[in-house]
């Protein structure tokens, strides 16, 4: 059984109008994530049609893969049906999926960098810009390729992390083989799901908004099992993520 809303969010490149279907009774914090996943897309539809009618043109094409070589961050609550999913694969194929996974976590390891990757996960506290920066940089160096990536498309990509949907650019193609040196420009985002899932996620649980390393998530995940099991009201969930967003969209709306 599920129970339908009917949301309208305001946002700088325009009104989202749509309804969602959440379901009734009890449930984990997985439930949500393809619904906020959803209004997430919806509103980078509205910045793709702002920017096409502002003469600008989406360069990001299917087999464009030049940003599957960045650390994606991951919520508590994406890295849980990030699990979930996996766990849900034929044994064939999740077995060739974990053991990318691991191939990755040794080169990153044997780069000194796995055990920073994990702090940053296991934090107690928000690991502010500064630090994360140099982290972020140095795992770029490494060029590795998305464990999920192959032959230059996302093996998971119905069930990628929000920060893959939300980088598109407006800038040439070309420019997306160095993002440290050359000058792209990405399409804004109003509201990162992400972030506003590991919002949720900290109020929730009362503790500290999490950014989990794509590479480590089912790790990160397996080790919170417990947590993954809590559950809530659909309908209360579904509040504290509409609350977050409009904190976001205000924040947007006050830089403009």
């Amino acid at each position: 059984m599920v129970e339908r809303f009917e949301v309208a969010l305001n946002t700088p490149a325009g009104r989202l109008t749509t309804a969602i279907d959440v379901p009734m009774g009890f449930i984990p914090i997985t439930a949500i994530v393809p619904v906020t996943r959803r209004l997430g897309e919806e509103a980078a539809q509205l910045e793709v049609r702002h920017a096409i009618e502002a003469g600008q043109t989406i360069s990001c094409r299917m087999g464009c893969a030049a940003c599957c070589r960045m650390l994606v961050p991951l919520s508590a609550p994406e890295a849980f049906a990030l699990r979930v999913y996996v766990g849900q694969l034929p044994t064939d194929r999740r077995t060739h999926l974990l053991n990318r996974l691991s191939d990755t976590k040794d080169r990153v390891r044997r780069e000194g960098l796995w055990d920073r990757l994990n702090d940053m996960a296991e934090a107690a506290r928000p690991v502010p810009d500064e630090e994360l920066d140099p982290i972020n940089r140095a795992y770029y160096a490494l060029r590795i390729p998305c464990p999920y990536l192959e032959n230059e498309m996302c093996s998971i990509y119905e069930a990628r992390p929000a920060a893959c949907r939300e980088l598109l650019v407006t800038s040439p193609a070309e420019l997306c083989q160095d993002l440290v040196q050359n000058p792209v420009t990405p399409l804004p985002v109003s509201m990162r799901m992400s972030s506003i899932l590991g919002l949720v996620w900290g109020t929730l649980t009362n503790s500290p908004p999490r950014l989990i390393p794509l590479p480590m998530a089912l790790e990160w995940a397996e080790r919170h099992e417990e947590d993954s099991r809590r559950t809530w009201p659909g309908s209360s969930l579904l509040d504290q993520v509409l609350d977050s967003m409009w904190r976001f969209l205000s924040q947007a709306f006050q830089k403009k």
